[in-house]
Parts: C-alpha cells; sequence; structure tokens
C-alpha cells in the first residue's frame, strides 16, 4: 500500500472504489449532523468523488486531500469547474468556489488547513488501507479534527479472507476498538450489500454490509 500503489491504479483507470453516484448513505444521514451550510467539511483521500459536489450543494465549504495528481485534476475537468492552482509546502493547492483540493500524502498536510473544519467525510478513506496502517491513518485524521467536529464514516465490513483488498474489510468492533479513544461513535445504518456489488459476488463473497456511523471529535 505505498504511494505507488495508487498512483498506478489512476494511471490505468483501475478504480472501481470511485462510486459513479453520490453515496445513498451521504444523502440519507448527512442532515444528522446538524451542520450550518457555512460549515468547513473535510473530505479525506477524495479522490475525484461526486461526493463533495453534494457536500458543496449543501453550501459546505470543501476542504480535500489526495495524494493522485490525476484524480484531482479529473475531478474538475469532470465537473466542469474553473479552478487555479498554486502550491502550498509540499503539497499543490487548487481552488475552486467552494471547493479546495489538496493534492499530496495526507500525513504531511498542515493541521492549519483543517484547523477551522467543523465536519468530515469518509467514504473510502478508512477502508482503503490494510490492518496493519490503519490504526496510523485513524489517528492523523483525529490529529487534523478540531475538538468537536462532526463526521459521517461509511465502511465495509466482510470475510476479509474471501478476498484481498482494497477495499479492506472493517468492522463495527474494529471501529469501537481503534476510534473510541477520539471519537464519540454512534451506529446510524447498516446494510447488506452484496447484490449492488458485482465483483463481490463474483469472488463469491458471502455477504457485504455496508455501515454508516456519526463520529463526534472529542
Amino acid at each position: 500500500m505505498e504511494p505507488g500503489f495508487w498512483h498506478e491504479k489512476w494511471q490505468q483507470q483501475l478504480i472501481g472504489f470511485h462510486q459513479q453516484d453520490i453515496n445513498p448513505f451521504l444523502v440519507k444521514y448527512w442532515h444528522t449532523l446538524a451542520l450550518p451550510p457555512e460549515a468547513q467539511v473535510f473530505v479525506p483521500l477524495c479522490g475525484k468523488s461526486l461526493d463533495m459536489c453534494f457536500l458543496a450543494e449543501q453550501g459546505h465549504q470543501v476542504i480535500g486531500c489526495e495524494l493522485n495528481e490525476l484524480a484531482v485534476q479529473q475531478f474538475f475537468e469532470e465537473n466542469q469547474l474553473p479552478m487555479q492552482q498554486s502550491a502550498m509546502g509540499v503539497h499543490q493547492h487548487y481552488q475552486t468556489e467552494q471547493v479546495s483540493l489538496y493534492q499530496g500524502d495526507i500525513f504531511t498536510l498542515p493541521p492549519s488547513i483543517t484547523a477551522q473544519v467543523s465536519g468530515f467525510y469518509d467514504r473510502a478513506a478508512l477502508i482503503a488501507w490494510p490492518e496493519s496502517m490503519r490504526t496510523q491513518y485513524a489517528k492523523q485524521l483525529a490529529q487534523l479534527l478540531p475538538q468537536g467536529s462532526v463526521g459521517l464514516l461509511v465502511t465495509l465490513d466482510y470475510p476479509q479472507e474471501a478476498l484481498s483488498g482494497p477495499p479492506f474489510a472493517v468492522s463495527p468492533t474494529w471501529v469501537e476498538t481503534h476510534l473510541s479513544d477520539d471519537f464519540d461513535i454512534q451506529l446510524l445504518d447498516c446494510q447488506d450489500v452484496l447484490a449492488d456489488n458485482p465483483r463481490f459476488v463474483k469472488k463469491e463473497v458471502p455477504w457485504l454490509n455496508e455501515a454508516a456511523y456519526l463520529l463526534r471529535r472529542r
């Protein structure tokens, strides 16, 4: 799971993790965070997700961090958004009216970038890490988020031995064990989505659960 792994995926456009539609849990549960329209919302490992467009449509100022340059460029091109690019330390900063994306490593993202955020959204970041690296990412996310900020976390869970990730299986037990030191956790929903994921069906994965959690940074 070195950076080269993701750069190769984007270069070859092997991006099955990219959803062509806005995530249903985002549409259904975002309002439960009760964020004001003008709130800044952080989206880690954002790719070119259309979920950022949904968040901007709610009035939010979206701040994303994405490792791959092509992903960031495609987000602006495919959504026909004019943008300005500038260097921001070791990151490249891409800016349009309501979306500000920082291209580079999330582990070197300055905390000042997210100091004013009050919301966050993680749909494809936590599940992108194998278990051996996941805790490090979770701690970095916590360090970037101000106390009191609230977020929506969407995970996938399945028998990990049935399929090599990514996406990797993240169980409710893992969430409670590894996130509870930094976040208050509330399970909002959990649904079997196996039928909607042909790759998992083809690999004969017996079950696939998608869960949504409300997290509040302590």
